[in-house]
């Protein structure tokens, strides 16, 4: 059985895209279980996110209720008021007088125009969809990987071939699991390839670097406080380093969100203890990372639009 983000007992993904009649977009939402602490760390040059800095280990609020990733760029991140609506309905979220306000982090792919139509990117009703499905999906079901969700217009390699889901899991002895669910749309190539694949005759595309993100959330059954989460997420994009080349560019926006479902606690009778297996989960977490990015790659299909053929990587 092939790993997954959803071996992280009461992980939930769901799906949402549009192919065809000038759409190639998407949007994807992972949903935690209700109490999950959660983080972030941004290194792109170009990120387009929505409620990240309420991730920020110092802010009030130290628990998510869902993370929207989506295309569409800056426009897609209108995703997250749909699947915050949809959480409002189910009565997640931080308690106020009158109410509670879900906790719904956003980031964003750019991918608009790859299916001809540079407006057809996806709105609300996408991100409130994509909500519903993710809840409405089983305990440890499957993950679909490739040309869905938010990585339905991703391409890696500045265009050169397409890109998208990718999803990997890890089982430490403790009973920890560290999941990964990335979606690749990056301006580098797999390591220990370039953007230029010389032995098949095609070459890099003319013009310059198209923009470029990387998304990925990481998941966790461990109790991890706000500022662990922060530093799994940091861990995290050595993942990414080693998966991708270049990463972290000016032209990427490569984000990694941190989610902790609190369900085992680790070892920490001793400072030495603690420190072992927070290094010992981190760590974890970037395999899982690099396994996720190469997962997306192998799993895309070549798929063609009113913009252009966009090879799977695999295919050439």
């Amino acid at each position: 059985m092939t790993s997954k983000i959803t071996d992280v007992p009461g992980i939930r993904v769901g799906h949402v895209q549009r192919i065809g009649g000038g759409w190639l977009s998407g949007v994807t939402v992972v949903l935690p279980p209700p109490g999950t602490v959660g983080s972030v760390d941004v290194r792109g040059g170009g990120p387009g996110t929505h409620e990240t800095d309420a991730l920020d280990p110092t802010t009030l609020v130290p628990t998510v209720d869902a993370v929207v990733l989506t295309g569409g760029s800056a426009f897609g991140l209108v995703t997250a008021h749909g699947a915050q609506r949809w959480c409002e309905e189910q009565g997640r979220g931080f308690a106020v007088t009158g109410g509670a306000v879900p906790i719904v982090p956003a980031a964003a792919i750019f991918d608009l125009g790859r299916g001809g139509d540079f407006a057809a990117r996806p709105d609300e009703a996408m991100g409130y969809e994509a909500a519903g499905a993710a809840a409405a999906s089983s305990e440890h079901a499957d993950v679909v990987r490739g040309n869905v969700g938010a990585g339905t217009g991703a391409v890696i390699g500045r265009g050169a071939f397409k890109g998208g889901v990718g999803t990997s899991s890890i089982t430490l002895d403790n009973g920890v699991v560290v999941g990964a669910l990335a979606v690749v749309n990056a301006l580098g190539m797999p390591f220990g390839t370039s953007s230029r694949r010389t032995e098949s005759g095609s070459s890099e595309p003319a013009g310059p670097p198209a923009l470029n993100t990387t998304l990925v959330v990481v998941a966790t059954n461990a109790v991890l406080d706000p500022a662990e989460c922060k530093r799994t997420a940091s861990a995290a994009h050595a993942g990414l380093a080693r998966a991708l080349s270049p990463s972290h560019t000016l032209a990427d926006g490569d984000t990694v969100f941190a989610l902790a479902t609190g369900a085992v606690g680790l070892d920490r009778s001793s400072e030495q203890a603690r420190q072992v297996s927070l290094i010992t989960l981190q760590s974890a977490a970037a395999d899982a990372v690099r396994l996720a990015v190469l997962d997306g790659v192998a799993a895309t299909e070549s798929i063609t639009t009113a913009a252009g053929t966009f090879p799977a990587y695999g295919a050439v």
